[in-house]
């Protein structure tokens, strides 16, 4: 295998880090080119004197001089603010991004490294849920592979290696339920932050468990699963699993289903899709049947969790409405988080947003942009923020 330089867009967050670590225990196949943070300085100038990348940028403007100056021994470029992140994904210096910037924010250089022909770790699925039409587009144009890293669509793509142009029947998302599973609304409107960032089986940043805990998540993967697999909406299915041990599934149109299996653990997935095609040795944990265990499957409760129904109506519409979709939650989430509306409201407010931003069933890149700024900021009117 030859050696991979890395450019990790999110280094300081829980898929960054977890990467790093793959890095760190595999120096001889992968270094780390370009590390960037949006605000966590402190971790990024860490990260930079053990990894020494060619580039950083930090996206606070305002914490640019500190890290500079942290790194003035170095080699390493320090860059800083949004235009600099897609300066940094436009370089030369790399050959896979690791596509782990939280939220819409990592779109545009996400575009930027697939109109320069690199090779994309989608651990982003914002992404292609706000522009997934233009984003596999151009990477199909500039033939660039887009592995992705979320549990759930790595599974699904490692299920369909070797099955060439074998027809799909469907896909099976497998969702652990979150730390509310079975709970009901009377139960739900009283849940405060903290006990929503309470992850039964995985270790994650605070949008993605707080996404995991309404099953938003569930639905942005259903819309990711679409642009990254080339389905229908009616082939995606999603199960509530709530040991996560079964990643996901593919049906096949014999009926053959594929399982891909494992430990919950996101440093599988991150370097799976890092050293693909090929496998590599680990210490990671393993799972052991001979522990006794029952693997369980349910319909998820979509009359409770009705972010995840808001996503299936976004899904089956198309167009603008999962961008809608997307920028409405990230607003609800970002105030559920500094406990400005309860956990209930979120769905409030994404439900009332996709109401009020108009339609539009083809929409351009701007447009797309457009229609996040419009989202956002109704959303933001909802809330007393």
């Amino acid at each position: 295998m030859t050696h991979k330089r890395i450019a990790i867009f999110g280094s300081t967050g829980s898929i960054g880090t977890q990467a790093l670590d793959v890095i760190a225990a595999n120096p001889d196949l992968f270094s780390a080119s370009i590390l960037t943070a949006q605000s966590n300085d402190e971790l990024l100038i860490k990260q930079a004197l053990q990894f020494k990348p060619l580039v950083v940028v930090i996206g606070d403007e305002k914490k640019y001089q500190g890290v500079k100056d942290a790194l003035a021994a170095t080699n390493t470029k320090v860059l800083a603010g949004e235009k600099a992140l897609e300066e940094a994904a436009a370089m030369d210096d790399y050959d896979m991004m690791l596509a782990a910037i939280v939220g819409y924010a990592g779109l545009k250089p996400t575009m930027q490294a697939v109109q320069k022909g690199k090779a994309i770790g989608l651990a982003n699925k914002e992404t292609l849920v706000v522009a997934g039409d233009i984003v596999m587009e151009t990477a199909l144009k500039n033939k660039v592979p887009v592995i992705p890293v979320d549990s759930e669509h790595s599974a699904i793509f490692q299920c369909l290696v070797g099955e060439g142009r074998n027809k799909i029947e469907k896909v099976i998302l497998t969702a652990s339920g979150g730390p509310f599973l079975g709970k009901k609304p009377n139960f739900l409107v009283n849940v405060k932050r903290d006990h929503a960032l309470q992850h039964p089986n995985w270790s994650m940043g605070a949008k993605i468990t707080i996404d995991s805990a309404t099953l938003m998540n569930k639905g942005l993967e259903m819309i990711e699963a679409k642009w990254l697999f080339n389905l229908e909406p009616e082939q995606i299915q999603v199960m509530i699993h709530p040991q996560s041990i079964i990643h996901s599934m593919v049906q096949f149109e014999d009926g053959s289903i594929k399982a891909q299996m494992g430990l919950p653990d996101m440093k599988l997935p991150i370097q799976y899709a890092m050293a693909f095609p090929q496998r590599i040795a680990n210490n990671f944990p393993r799972y052991d049947f001979k522990k006794p265990n029952t693997l369980t499957f349910e319909e998820p409760d979509i009359k409770t969790f009705r972010n995840l129904a808001l996503a299936m109506d976004a899904l089956n519409r198309g167009g603008n409405m999962p961008c809608v979709l997307n920028a409405a939650n990230e607003i609800a989430v970002y105030a559920f988080l500094r406990n400005r509306i309860g956990f209930l409201d979120m769905t409030e407010v994404v439900e009332q947003t996709m109401q009020k931003i108009p339609f539009i069933q083809k929409p351009t890149l701007e447009e797309y942009f457009d229609s996040d700024g419009e989202a956002r900021s109704f959303a933001a009117s909802l809330i007393h923020m």
